[in-house]
C-alpha cells in the first residue's frame, strides 16, 4: 500500500509541487477554523445550564443540546464527505462555514418564539456546518506534510481549537449567564432566553467573514485523497477492513463522548454545595481551566510526539484521566474540583492522536477514513445523554463513572489497538 507521503507528492498540483512555505501558509489559515469550531462547541457547556434553567429541564433533557449538536456528525458526515470529494477541501470549508452561519441566525427565531425544540434545531444546523469543516480540514492538515509528523501537525492545529474552547466560557459567562446574575430572581424566562441572541449574532458575523476569506484564498490543492468517492460504500468497506481504523473510530466515539460529558456537567457539578458551592456564572470561568488544560497540553504534545511514540503518549494520558476521575468521584470540595478540571490536560492530545493513528497508511482511502472518524464523533451526542440519565438516577458525582469506562478503552487503543496490521 502506498504511503500517505508518497501520495501527497503526486497529488499536489504545480510544476514541482507546492513548497513548504505554501503548506505553512495553509496551516496558518486552517488554524482559524479549528479555533472557531472549538469556540462554538464549548459554548454548549454554557448553553446547557442556561437553557436548563430557562425551560426547567432535568439533566437528561438538558443533554439533548449535545445530542442534537453531535448527532449532526453522524447524520451529516457521509453527505459531507461526498460533498468534499466533489468540491475539494477548500470549497468544502466555504460551504461548511456558510451552513454554520445559517445555524447561528436560527437562534433569533428560537429565542423570540421561546421553543426549546427550535433551539435544538438551530444547534443541529450549526453543527452540520461544523461537520463539513471537520471532514474538510482534518484530513487537509494530515495531507500538508509527511505521515511521520502528521500527529504532531494535527495536534498543533488542535491546540488552537483548544484556545477557542478556553475563551468560549468567558464569552458565554459574560453575555449569557451574567444576565440572570445581574437581574437576580426577578428575571423572566423570556429575558433569560434572549441572552443568547447577541452571542450567536456575533458568531454569525465572524463565520461569514471566514467564509469570504477562504473563498478568496489560494491554498495548496490536494488530490491524492479523492481517488475514490467518499460516498462510495465499497470504499468505506475497504477502509473499515483496516483494524486500526475500526478500533480508532470506537476510540473517537468514546473520547468525544467522555470529553463532552465532563465539560457539559462542569457548571452544575461545581455549583454543588459539596464541591465548590459557587454560582453558575462563577463556575463558567472554571470551565475555561478545563479546556485551557487541553490547550496547554496540545502545544506541549505537538513537541513531545516528535520524540515519543504517539501510542504511548495516548495511553499515558488516558491512564491519568482514569485516576483523576476516580478522585473526582470519591473526593469532595477543592480536591474533587481540581481533579475534574485537570482532566482537560489529559484530554489534550487524545483526539488528534487517535485521528492520525487511525488514518495511518490508508493512502487513497484517507477521505473514507476521515468520514468514518467524523461519524464516530456522534459519541458526543450519546454519552452525555447516558450520563444525564445516570445523574438523574444516582447523582451527578457518581455519574462520572461512565467517562472512566471510556478512557479505559482509549488506554487499550494506545497500547495495542492502534497497531497497523500488514495485509
Amino acid at each position: 500500500m502506498a504511503t500517505l507521503g508518497s501520495n501527497i507528492e503526486a497529488g499536489v498540483v504545480g510544476s514541482e509541487g507546492y513548497k513548504a512555505s505554501s503548506h505553512q501558509f495553509a496551516l496558518v489559515a486552517l488554524t482559524s477554523l479549528f479555533f472557531m469550531w472549538g469556540f462554538i462547541t464549548c459554548l454548549n457547556d454554557i448553553l446547557i445550564p442556561h437553557l436548563k434553567g430557562v425551560f426547567d429541564l432535568n439533566y437528561a433533557q438538558a443533554m439533548l443540546v449535545q445530542f442534537c449538536f453531535f448527532g449532526a456528525y453522524f447524520l451529516i458526515s457521509l453527505p459531507a464527505g461526498w460533498l468534499v470529494s466533489k468540491l475539494g477541501y477548500q470549497r468544502g470549508i466555504v460551504v461548511g462555514l456558510s451552513v454554520a452561519v445559517v445555524g447561528c441566525l436560527l437562534f433569533i427565531p428560537a429565542e423570540r418564539l421561546q421553543v426549546y425544540g427550535l433551539f435544538l434545531f438551530a444547534l443541529f444546523v450549526l453543527a452540520s456546518g461544523i461537520t463539513v469543516l471537520q471532514v474538510s480540514a482534518n484530513p487537509y492538515v494530515t495531507a500538508l506534510g509527511s505521515e511521520r509528523t502528521a500527529a504532531s501537525r494535527l495536534t498543533m492545529t488542535q491546540a488552537f481549537n483548544s484556545l477557542g474552547t478556553t475563551i468560549a466560557p468567558f464569552f458565554g459567562a459574560f453575555l449569557i449567564l451574567s444576565v440572570a446574575g445581574v437581574a437576580g430572581e426577578h428575571i423572566t424566562a423570556a429575558e433569560r432566553a434572549s441572552a443568547v441572541e447577541l452571542p450567536y449574532l456575533i458568531l454569525a458575523a465572524a463565520l461569514a467573514a471566514l467564509a469570504v476569506t477562504f473563498a478568496l484564498l489560494k491554498l495548496p490543492r490536494i488530490e491524492s485523497h479523492a481517488e475514490a468517492g467518499v460516498g462510495d460504500l465499497a470504499a468505506f468497506g475497504k477502509a473499515l477492513a483496516h483494524r486500526h481504523l475500526f478500533l480508532g473510530a470506537l476510540a473517537i466515539f468514546l473520547y468525544v463522548g467522555a470529553e463532552v460529558s465532563i465539560g457539559s456537567f462542569l457548571v452544575n457539578f461545581l455549583s454543588e454545595d459539596s464541591i465548590a458551592g459557587i454560582t453558575e456564572q462563577q463556575a463558567a470561568f472554571y470551565v475555561s481551566l478545563y479546556w485551557g488544560g487541553a490547550m496547554v497540553g496540545r502545544f506541549i504534545g505537538a513537541v513531545v510526539m516528535r520524540y515519543l511514540p504517539a501510542g504511548k503518549v495516548l495511553a499515558s494520558c488516558s491512564l491519568g484521566a482514569c485516576v483523576l476521575l476516580a478522585i473526582t468521584i470519591a473526593g469532595s470540595g477543592s480536591v474533587a474540583m481540581w481533579a475534574v478540571l485537570a482532566i482537560g490536560l489529559c484530554n489534550s492530545v487524545m483526539f488528534p492522536t487517535i485521528f492520525s493513528l487511525a488514518l495511518a497508511r490508508l493512502g487513497g482511502l484517507t477521505s473514507q477514513g476521515s468520514g468514518i472518524l467524523c461519524l464516530a464523533i456522534v459519541g458526543g451526542a450519546l454519552v452525555p445523554v447516558l450520563q444525564g440519565v445516570l445523574a438523574d438516577q444516582i447523582g451527578i458525582q457518581l455519574a462520572f463513572v461512565l467517562p472512566v469506562l471510556c478512557y479505559l478503552y482509549i488506554l487499550f487503543y494506545g497500547v495495542r489497538g492502534h497497531r497497523v496490521r500488514e495485509s
